[in-house]
């Protein structure tokens, strides 16, 4: 391998790193992902046989279709939770209903791996909201266009200006400071 394609190689993984990060910010992707592992070992462990020497123990229960019902479930909304955000509060309530029904249905939720898995994924998609975007390409830009009191900010405005970043209550009368200080 010559050094000349190894700088295009590293160029062309970070591009598609950076698309990956960008495409998983712009989603509930954490909270996918638990939920669909949640469903992994709901489906599996009904169906598994555990062989400890020569004395097979089947951990299949009764309800065995219910919790195949339930893993593929999870699963579903897992994948839901990544390709339709809008639906992420329907998905996490689901993900979160099944996981408390897996308590019950499939060995304790699969020995509470997956139905752990499935209470926090659910959790995180009811709470995940979509981010804003940066106005401005740089750090800074994040905050140009926030809202102080229901009006908009300037970005870059300066202290004491007026534009509400800075609580003039409480000041001392002999540097006209309140003992707060702004990053930036």
């Amino acid at each position: 391998m010559s050094a000349d394609t190894r700088p295009g190689l590293n160029e062309n993984l970070g591009r598609k790193r950076l698309a990956f990060r960008q495409w998983r910010g712009q989603r509930p992707f954490w909270a996918g992902l638990l939920t669909l592992l949640a469903g992994l070992p709901i489906m599996y462990f009904p169906y598994a046989n555990l062989t400890i020497g020569s004395l097979t123990v089947r951990m299949a229960t009764t309800a065995g279709a219910g919790s195949l019902i339930i893993g593929v479930l999870l699963v579903v909304l897992g994948l839901t939770l990544w390709f339709q955000p809008a639906s992420r509060v329907f998905a996490g309530v689901a993900a979160i209903l099944l996981s408390l029904v897996s308590l019950v249905v499939s060995n304790f939720g699969a020995f509470l791996v997956g139905f752990l898995l499935g209470l926090f994924g659910g959790a995180l998609g009811v709470s995940w909201a979509p981010g804003r975007a940066a106005a401005g390409g740089g750090p800074q830009g994040a905050w140009a266009g926030a809202a102080v009191g229901g009006q908009p900010v300037a970005a870059g405005a300066a202290p004491g200006s007026g534009d509400g970043l800075d609580d003039l209550s409480g000041t001392s009368p002999t540097n006209g400071t309140n003992g707060r200080h702004r990053a930036g």
